[in-house]
Order: C-alpha cells, then sequence, then structure tokens
C-alpha cells in the first residue's frame, strides 16, 4: 500500500487491510514496551506519576515513552499521514489519512498494576474510522488479548472473528461505563444518571479502559457502553471494531458520532441499542 494515492484512485478493502495489519503490529510493540516496563516494577508497586487534566488524571513517563515509539514507526512506515496522540503528539499530514493513538488507555489501571489497560490505534479516511488495533496485554495471549478490525473486512479478537451481542432485553443487559476526571459537575451528573440507569440493567461496570469498553462491546462480552467527556483517542479504535462486528455507535445523545471530536459515545448490540438510548435520554 502506498503512502498517497493517485486523485483516481479511494483506498479500498484491501487498502484498509493493510492498515489493520500495520496498526496491529505497532499496537503490540507499543503494548508489550509498556507491559515489560510495568513487569519490572514488580507486582503491585505503583507506578511514579504527574497528572495532566485534573489531580486525578495521572500520566507517566510510560505514557509518553510508548507513544513516542508509535509516533516514530508509523512516520517511517507513513510519513504523509497525519498523528494525533493523547499525549501531545500532532503532526499534519498531507493527505486524508488520521492516526489517532493512546499509548496507555487505562493509565490508572497501568499505575495500580491492575490488568484493565492496552495501546488503541485508530486510523480515520476523511474523518471516518477505517483500520483499528487494540491490545491488552495483561489480558492473556494474542488469541485473548489483540483486538482488530478494517472497514469492510470485519472484527477479529486474534485471528477469531467477533460479533456484538444480539441481547433484547435491557434488564438482563450487562452495560459499562467511565467517569470524568475532572471533579466538577461532570462526575455529579454522571453520578446521578448512574443512580437512575442501575436498577434498569443487569450490571454496570467501571473497568476503566473507554478502549477496551469499546472491544468488549464488539466481542459481546458487554452489551453496551455510554460514556461522556471523551476524546478521539479513547474511541478512533473501537468505534470501527463495534460497527464491524455488528453493533451500532453512536453520539451520546444518539445523533451521529464525530470520531474527531466525540464528546461522548453510545455502543452496544444492534437490538439493544435504540432501547439503551431511550433509557440514557430519560435518565439526563
Amino acid at each position: 500500500m502506498s503512502d498517497a494515492f493517485a486523485d483516481d484512485h479511494r483506498p479500498d478493502s484491501a487498502d484498509f487491510d493493510a492498515l489493520r495489519l500495520l496498526a496491529l503490529d505497532i499496537a503490540s510493540e507499543a503494548a508489550g514496551y509498556a507491559d515489560a516496563a510495568r513487569s519490572a516494577l514488580g507486582p503491585g508497586r505503583r507506578v511514579a506519576h504527574e497528572t495532566k487534566s485534573s489531580d486525578v488524571d495521572p500520566v507517566t513517563r510510560f505514557d509518553r515513552e510508548t507513544e513516542a515509539l508509535v509516533v516514530e514507526r508509523l512516520r517511517a512506515a507513513r510519513p504523509d499521514d497525519s498523528i494525533v496522540g493523547e499525549e501531545g503528539a500532532n503532526h499534519r499530514g498531507n493527505n486524508d489519512f488520521e492516526w489517532h493513538i493512546d499509548p496507555i488507555d487505562g493509565t490508572v489501571n497501568f499505575v495500580y498494576d491492575l490488568p484493565g489497560w492496552c495501546t488503541s490505534i485508530g486510523v480515520l479516511y476523511g474523518g471516518e474510522p477505517v483500520a483499528a488495533a487494540i491490545v491488552a496485554p495483561r489480558l492473556g495471549d494474542r488469541s485473548t488479548s489483540t483486538f482488530s478490525a478494517a472497514l469492510g473486512g470485519g472484527a477479529f479478537l486474534g485471528d477469531a472473528p467477533i460479533h456484538a451481542s444480539e441481547a433484547t432485553d435491557l434488564t438482563t443487559s450487562l452495560m459499562a461505563t467511565g467517569f470524568s476526571y475532572h471533579l466538577d459537575a461532570h462526575r455529579d451528573r454522571q453520578a446521578a444518571r448512574i443512580a437512575v440507569m442501575l436498577p434498569q440493567v443487569r450490571d454496570i461496570r467501571r473497568m476503566g479502559s473507554a478502549a477496551l469498553d469499546l472491544a468488549f462491546v464488539a466481542a459481546g462480552r458487554l452489551d453496551g457502553y455510554f460514556e461522556e467527556f471523551i476524546s478521539s483517542w479513547d474511541v478512533a479504535a473501537g468505534v470501527l471494531l463495534v460497527r464491524e462486528a455488528g453493533g451500532t455507535v453512536t453520539a451520546f445523545d444518539g445523533e451521529p458520532l464525530d470520531v474527531r471530536a466525540p464528546r461522548g459515545v453510545l455502543a452496544a448490540g444492534p437490538a439493544i441499542h435504540r432501547v439503551l438510548d431511550a433509557a440514557l435520554h430519560r435518565a439526563r
């Protein structure tokens, strides 16, 4: 696959699958680097960190080093593409491809030596997701920890195709959500919504990684996921995973999702999405 396309050629499914494989290769290397760094500290040892958006929003040197590794690999392989990263990467390319990267999604879990963190890489073309890779090394080997997708090519866990939930009953559905790191009206509003939603569903999980929440919706491990106050690198990969697994993804208010500026996301199996959207609307 070339770095640029002729004016009369639009990328196709084969091109998107090549990007999937590249994203998977880079995400696997980056996640392996972060995992080795975490392991070297010893079990349960907390990672030294600073804070960024608030006093409870951590960032570690491993977030920055892992992002630098991803950027270096991408700049070598795809010099004409744009790159947007959580830890400050901001390279403007000269074509319609954008790589949105979260080097360690679930940094709090990483700091506390909990397994729910991953490296997430999503590729947009003209603003729409076309390739994705999410690697969560603490979840096991490649067959249990490596998610990927390409537009028109399906979604996979390892090499096995995955499919979103077929649940139809909200009361027996398992949901996931997340909470803002801004300790203000954001969390107050989210807490009030959970109080309304919890009696309507089987249970709600808060696992600490938006990318993994979306991957789990794609794999049918969750029936749905909703969260406000998020960024493109949180969802760029996971959105495509859910869609290619047959699920439905919208903005938090049920409108079409702008992945570049998502603010909030609602993802679920196709049958439960409408019901979940209506329940969330009543809980707002």
